[in-house]
Parts: C-alpha cells; sequence; structure tokens
C-alpha cells in the first residue's frame, strides 16, 4: 500500500450516468491518481487520470472536468502554472490542491493561487471525498431567489454574478460562497468556526487562517467598489453591515 494515503476504497462501483460529476486527477503517482478515480466511481462519478502537467492540459481540453485534484509536485510543470493553464481552458473550475507541503505558508500560498482546498499527503481517502463534496456544493449555483441585494450589492444566484454599484466583481467559487454566508446573515455575527462550518462544511483542521485568508480576498475585491461592508469584530469574527452603521 502506498503510504501516502489511507484507503477504505472498494473494489468495484455503480456505473456513472450521462450527467455524472467529471473529476481530472493528476499526480505523478500513477497508483495514487488511480485509487482516487476508483473511490469517485464508487462515488458514480466519472474519472480521467493525467500524471504529468502536460497531460492535465490535454485531459482537461478533451474531458472537460467539473472539479479537479491537482497534486503540486508534478514533474514537467508546477502545479500553479499548470492551475493557470486549467483556469484558460476550464473557467474557473474548482480545483483541490494534493501536496507533501504542509506549512501553513504552503497552504495559504495555494489557497491565495486560486485553489478551492488544500490536502495534504498522507491523507484519508474518503476525507478527501468529503472534501471535494464539500467544494461542488460551494461551486453550483444556488436556485429559487432571483436576486439577492444587500446595500449596494446585487447577486443573482443562478449566474452566481456579483455586482456592487452596479459593477460587476469576479469572485472565486469560495469567495462567492463566503460572501452568500454573510448575505444570510446580515448583521449577525459569525465566528470564524462558524463559518467553516458554513462556507468549508467541515472542520478545516483547526486552522481559523483560512477564514481570515478569505474574508481578506473578498473585502478586496468589494472594497474596489464602495466602503467596507464586512467588518471585524476583533477576537470573536465578523459581521456584514450597511455602510452607514458603525460599531
Amino acid at each position: 500500500m502506498n503510504d501516502t494515503v489511507a484507503s477504505n476504497a472498494p473494489s468495484g462501483g455503480r456505473e456513472p450516468g450521462a450527467d455524472a460529476v467529471r473529476l481530472l486527477v493528476v499526480d505523478d503517482e500513477r497508483y495514487l491518481a488511480e485509487l482516487i478515480a476508483l473511490a469517485a466511481k464508487y462515488e458514480g462519478w466519472r474519472s480521467r487520470v493525467a500524471v504529468t502537467g502536460t497531460d492535465a492540459v490535454h485531459a482537461a481540453a478533451e474531458f472537460r472536468p467539473h472539479i479537479v485534484v491537482l497534486d503540486l509536485g508534478l514533474p514537467d510543470i508546477d502545479g500553479f502554472a499548470v492551475l493557470s493553464k486549467l483556469r484558460k481552458i476550464a473557467g474557473d473550475v474548482p480545483v483541490v490542491f494534493l501536496t507533501a507541503r504542509d506549512a501553513v505558508e504552503d497552504r495559504i500560498e495555494g489557497l491565495r493561487a486560486g485553489g478551492d482546498d488544500y490536502v495534504v499527503k498522507p491523507f484519508n481517502i474518503e476525507e478527501l471525498l468529503a472534501r471535494l463534496h464539500a467544494v461542488l456544493r460551494r461551486s453550483r449555483s444556488r436556485t429559487g431567489v432571483a436576486v439577492q441585494r444587500f446595500a449596494d450589492l446585487a447577486v443573482v444566484p443562478e449566474s452566481r454574478e456579483v455586482r456592487r454599484a452596479g459593477r460587476r466583481v469576479e469572485l472565486t467559487p469560495t469567495e462567492y460562497e463566503l460572501l452568500t454566508a454573510f448575505l444570510r446573515n446580515p448583521g449577525i455575527l459569525l465566528s470564524k468556526t462558524r463559518l467553516l462550518d458554513l462556507v468549508w462544511d467541515y472542520r478545516f483542521e483547526g486552522n481559523a487562517g483560512v477564514v481570515e485568508t478569505y474574508v481578506g480576498y473578498l473585502r478586496r475585491k468589494l472594497e474596489q467598489y464602495g466602503p467596507r461592508l464586512i467588518h471585524t469584530v476583533r477576537g470573536v469574527g465578523y459581521v456584514l453591515r450597511e455602510p452607514e452603521d458603525r460599531p
């Protein structure tokens, strides 16, 4: 057994349907990549495996994945460079980084580069699948509400379009989900732990730093076109308030 993953992966799986989730697994450890693909098949997903960055780019163009597992330590192209190429091909397809680097700085770098999650080897295959499901939930449009409004913000769930003061704001899937968590709780103080539950759907190894990182990204994008809406309550968390409100 490869020591980079603890697995209870089944030997079989149900046949994926035509509308099945398409997963692209990119890792130069072929055994590991195929093990992830097999576990995904058991979930009813379709999978494609690539062992180099070049293969990943070609596979993305042909396979059009809904989600990608991407190893950062590829033999030919750096994982971050592969991500950049994938974005050009597949738009904002969610990406979960897979890496042996476990320093907090490495995780933050991966998230800042545009990854939607970061899994460190060795890992548990069931946890990886749970994270993939969570990322997919965050990336999919919410339906049933034509437009969500707050102050000068307008959000269209069906298209995931976000505008502030009439100007379009481009958000990653995770930034979008974070914004909608605030929009569902206007004026309510949300702790970092609560935001981890609302946005990431699991305990992010107790590391609340990911919340701080993404709140910072979201603020910078929103504040291009208006005053601050997401306010820090030091030592407690964050709250969405109208611009004219004061602590």
